[in-house]
């Protein structure tokens, strides 16, 4: 049934000609309300791209009505304006606990401006959760993905909406790094689709280092590989181990050492073949990969390069590797860590004083400046107009300034304020993500968990431990491709 437009829902009987006049003006009402719902599809302005279908991209089992949009804006102009006031987006993912605190906080200003509610839900078991809501017609209106790998998946089935053929790809371009929207492009069953848009992000190229401490000691931050070497060998020969490495961490014991393989891949082969590489095209017994686990083993497997020697690797948490840096006397001096890992520093340190980073060198000049990074992209499953405002307004640095001020979150997005960082030190981190020659999403995280989450975490385990030999362990990560 047509709603009424406010102010004709009461008409008063006067006399017999005002209920014949009222009732003529409810019936105009009515057809001018049904005409306007024929213009649904109207595109929300001219730079927007052709407007979803109940297809592959936009199944029809997730489709609600057509979209309604104004030929003025966009869904997200619309918002702003109250348009969908006392509507509701249903969101599902990872975040829980204090992470699930931030993102209500950063969301909050939003709900209140335009009056959609976004009901978040988080679970810790979101993985094997969402294939079952998704599968079984119960998707939400939004999920967050932080493995890009199973989003693909339903990227695949036809099971997620393009968000290319509503967002202004122009904007889009101003925004981000071109490298997450090609991050963001995936195969679907009916040809390439943008399958969602990148949020919060974590830089991984950093090592991590007791900054006074190191000046003191008079070592000067290294600009290519050879000297990040030549410093290695300096601290060895000043006494102590360069590196605290640590990969044990319970059932996902070895992740840290594909975090390295990959930045390494990064430095000494094109994007392309890294590309190749996540998706099973290029082999890890290829010698583009052997030669970068070589590269990762200068360091590893010299004992005097690494704290506790190179046996002592598979047997400290990823957690406790970094903390040798901090005692009153270092007993290592750097630490190869996303910029997460600040979590797990003494809680009596200041960042920029007591402890800093600097970009993991580049290896082959040739391959630039690459830089990776791990992040949630939120997909898109049900098509309404409040859903698409919603997403738009996650494609704003905006969406995320409460969180970046809390600390602990870089944005993808170009227009976040640098000054919303807490901490040149953050601060730093989100323009290298920006300045990147090659930004590229962890590895593992892409390739499918038997591979990723499986035979390459045991297979660096074992290569490190000693068990086996490079060619063995190149052999044995190759081998989770076929399971």
């Amino acid at each position: 049934m047509t709603k009424l437009p406010k102010g004709l829902t009461r008409l008063k009987k006067t006399n017999k000609t005002g209920t014949v006049i009222s009732a003529m003006i409810l019936v105009l009402a009515l057809l001018l309300a049904a005409c306007g719902n024929n213009n649904d599809n109207s595109p929300a302005s001219a730079s927007n791209l052709t407007e979803p279908s109940a297809s592959a991209s936009t199944p029809a089992e997730t489709q609600s009505s057509s979209p309604e949009e104004s030929a003025s804006g966009t869904a997200l102009d619309d918002a702003l304006a109250g348009k969908y006031k006392g509507t509701k987006v249903t969101m599902f993912g990872p975040f829980t606990d204090v992470d699930q605190v931030k993102f209500e906080e950063a969301v909050k200003a939003f709900e209140d401006k335009t009056g959609i509610d976004i009901q978040y839900e988080g679970s810790k078991e979101f993985e094997a959760t969402i294939s079952i809501r998704v599968d079984g017609g119960n998707a939400p209106d939004i999920a967050d993905f932080p493995q890009p790998g199973l989003l693909n998946t339903f990227v695949k089935s036809g099971k997620v909406i393009d968000v290319a053929s509503f967002m202004d790809a122009e904007k889009l371009k101003a925004n981000y790094n071109k490298s997450w929207l090609d991050m963001a492009t995936m195969q679907g069953s009916n040809g390439n689709i943008m399958a969602g848009i990148w949020a919060r992000s974590s830089v991984k190229s950093l090592v991590w280092y007791p900054k006074k401490a190191f000046e003191e000691a008079g070592y000067t931050v290294p600009q290519t590989w050879d000297e990040l070497l030549a410093l290695t060998e300096q601290i060895a020969k000043d006494g102590d181990p360069a590196w605290a490495i640590g990969i044990e961490s319970g059932a996902a014991t070895g992740w840290a050492a594909t975090d390295w393989i990959e930045d390494i891949m990064l430095r000494t082969t094109t994007p392309e073949n890294y590309d190749k590489w996540v998706k099973g095209e290029l082999p890890f017994t290829d010698d583009v990969v052997k030669n970068a686990v070589n590269k990762m083993s200068e360091i590893w497997l010299n004992k005097d390069y690494v704290y506790g020697g190179t046996k002592s690797i598979v047997t400290t948490a990823f957690g406790d590797a970094p903390k040798v840096m901090f005692e009153d006397q270092p007993k290592a001096w750097m630490h190869r860590q996303a910029s997460f890992i600040t979590s797990f520093f003494p809680q009596n340190l200041k960042s920029g004083e007591d402890y800093d980073w600097f970009y993991l060198p580049p290896i082959d000049p040739q391959y630039g400046s690459p830089v990776l990074v791990a992040g949630d992209i939120y997909a898109m499953f049900n098509d309404r107009p409040e859903v698409r405002a919603v997403m738009e307004f996650f494609t704003t640095g905006e969406s995320l300034k409460t969180w970046i001020q809390s600390g602990g979150v870089i944005a993808p997005m170009n227009d976040a304020d640098p000054a919303w960082y807490t901490s040149d030190v953050e601060r730093r981190m989100a323009e290298l993500a920006q300045k990147a020659t090659t930004l590229r999403f962890d590895g593992s995280d892409l390739m499918p968990g038997s591979v990723g989450a499986g035979t390459f975490w045991k297979g660096m385990t074992d290569y490190v431990s000693g068990t086996i030999d490079l060619d063995g362990a190149l052999n044995e990560i190759q081998a989770g491709w076929k399971q």
